[in-house]
Parts: structure tokens; C-alpha cells; sequence
């Protein structure tokens, strides 16, 4: 039986606030511009891709429509709004329609049908106050993979084993292993074993699994969209540093998609850094 899981990985840690301070400064870049419906550039952006943009301006990727931006994040309350929080209104009568970036002070910058990218009161008595549906917190999310990478000490790969072996209660009764370089009397043998007959993890071309290696980031968006068979979702994410044609791409897709990864906060992914502890911790917490 495998024994408990004990290893005592740190914890999601508290976010920094930089990207947040600066969302004002780099939505106010774009004051003026024309709304365009569809638009996505500075010539003429629609509400959701005025907000992308802005968060792209920052390294960080967010969905492309307004509706996938609403389930990303955390709720927040309207009386604990922070600079930067996604706030979202009812226009047409079914449902969320429109977005804006909160900057403090009741105040969103938003790009209006009518006025274009713009700043607006919450509380706007003759219309906005009124549509007001609620908010999401994605920046901090973001903020803390990005300082999880940082912080924490690499996870080996007979650890991720063990750690996805304990969550999915995934046993092995077989004493004949299927990997060469593990035996009884290995680190996590029977983890390395569950894993590998459930068909998470592969071995080398050597057949060997590895169990001291490093994981990197690429590598486990594939095992966790194999061990929690994760389905496609809804929308498009790009990353700096992952190609279309990249092996991994589309698991990277299927994890972004379902807010599992927001990446490094610079843009990319990071497909070659060693996974951490923490954000191993951290991306299981996020898959529902």
C-alpha cells in the first residue's frame, strides 16, 4: 500500500503586488481608443480584448472573450476590489457581456460602445451601477506560480509519482517492475509503479523511469492532462516560448484553458524550467 502523503511541500505563497500597480499605467496607455467590435488592436479593441491586452502588456495571459474571462480568477466582493480585479456588467439581459479593469477609487477603465477606452464610475447612477454583476481576481494567481518557481525547491519525478499516486488512490499489487532502474527497495517504487501502469508516466527509450530527475513544466502539463484526464476547453492561449508545433503544446492548451497554468508572467510558459513543489501543489489545488 502506498504510504500517506507527507511530504511537506510549501504552500501556495502570497502574491506580490507590481502587477497590480501597474494595470492603471498600462490600461491609460490605451485612453481614446476606438471600440471596435472584434477589435483587438490598438486601432479598435471590443471590451474583453482591451482587457487581454492589457494583462498581455504585463506578461500574463488571460481568455479572449468576455465570457471565458468570467470563469477565470477568484470572486471578490465589490467592497474588497484591488486595482487590477476583472468587473464584469449585464448589458444585453443574458448574462455577463461586458468587462472592464477596476483602478481603484469606484472606477473602471473599460472600452464603451460609445465612448471607446474610457474610465467610468462604478456606481454610475444612470447605467452602469445598475448592470454590475460581479468580479474576478486573476493577477494574483498569476503572481504566485510565477513566485512558487522561485521560492521552492524542484520536485523529482519518483515525487510527482508519489504525489499523483496518493491522489488518484492508485495501488500496485505487481512485483515485477515495469521500469529497469526501478526496484522494491526504490524511493516510491510502488507510486513509480501505479503511475506507470495507469499509463501516466513513460519511461526513457532505455525503459528506465528516472525517479531522481527533475520534472520540468512541459513535461508535466502532459501528465496531469493524462492523470486527470483533462478535456479540451474553450478558448486560444499563446505563450512566448511555445510553438504551435511544439510536442507539448497542446496539453499546455488544455491546462490554460481550464485555468490550471497562467504561465511565468513574462509571457511564457516556461517549458524548460524544472517544476517546483509549490507549483505542483499549486496546480493540483487549481484542477477541479
Amino acid at each position: 500500500m502506498i504510504f500517506s502523503l507527507l511530504i511537506t511541500f510549501p504552500s501556495t505563497l502570497s502574491t506580490e503586488a507590481a502587477s497590480i500597480s501597474s494595470i492603471k499605467t498600462e490600461a491609460f496607455k490605451y485612453l481614446g481608443t476606438p471600440y471596435k467590435y472584434g477589435g483587438t488592436t490598438p486601432s479598435g479593441f471590443d471590451c474583453s480584448a482591451f482587457v487581454q491586452q492589457v494583462y498581455k502588456d504585463l506578461g500574463i495571459s488571460i481568455s479572449r472573450d468576455t465570457g471565458s474571462q468570467h470563469q477565470q480568477g477568484k470572486a471578490v466582493s465589490k467592497s474588497n476590489l484591488v486595482s487590477g480585479d476583472l468587473v464584469f456588467f449585464n448589458t444585453s439581459g443574458k448574462g455577463v457581456s461586458h468587462v472592464g479593469l477596476y483602478i481603484g477609487d469606484n472606477k473602471f477603465v473599460h472600452a464603451a460602445t460609445s465612448t471607446g477606452v474610457s474610465v467610468t464610475s462604478l456606481n454610475d447612477p444612470y447605467y452602469w451601477g445598475s448592470k454590475y454583476v460581479g468580479a474576478k481576481r486573476v493577477v494574483e494567481e498569476a503572481s504566485s506560480e510565477v513566485k512558487a518557481a522561485t521560492t521552492a525547491v524542484n520536485a523529482t519525478r519518483g515525487e510527482v509519482a508519489m504525489v499523483l499516486a496518493n491522489k488518484l488512490n492508485l495501488t500496485s499489487s505487481n512485483t515485477s517492475s515495469k521500469f529497469n532502474d526501478v526496484q522494491a527497495n526504490t524511493a516510491y517504487s510502488e507510486a513509480i509503479q501505479a503511475v506507470g501502469e495507469a499509463g501516466i508516466f513513460t519511461g526513457d527509450s532505455n525503459g528506465n523511469f528516472n525517479p531522481t530527475n527533475y520534472l520540468t513544466r512541459a513535461e508535466l502539463a502532459k501528465v496531469l492532462v493524462n492523470a486527470f484526464d483533462i478535456e479540451s476547453g474553450s478558448g486560444s492561449y499563446s505563450f512566448t516560448d511555445v510553438s504551435a508545433s511544439y510536442w507539448a503544446e497542446p496539453y499546455i492548451q488544455v491546462l490554460a484553458q481550464h485555468n490550471i497554468t497562467r504561465g511565468m508572467g513574462d509571457g511564457t510558459f516556461g517549458i524548460s524550467a524544472n517544476l517546483t513543489k509549490s507549483q505542483l501543489n499549486m496546480f493540483i489545488e487549481r484542477i477541479k
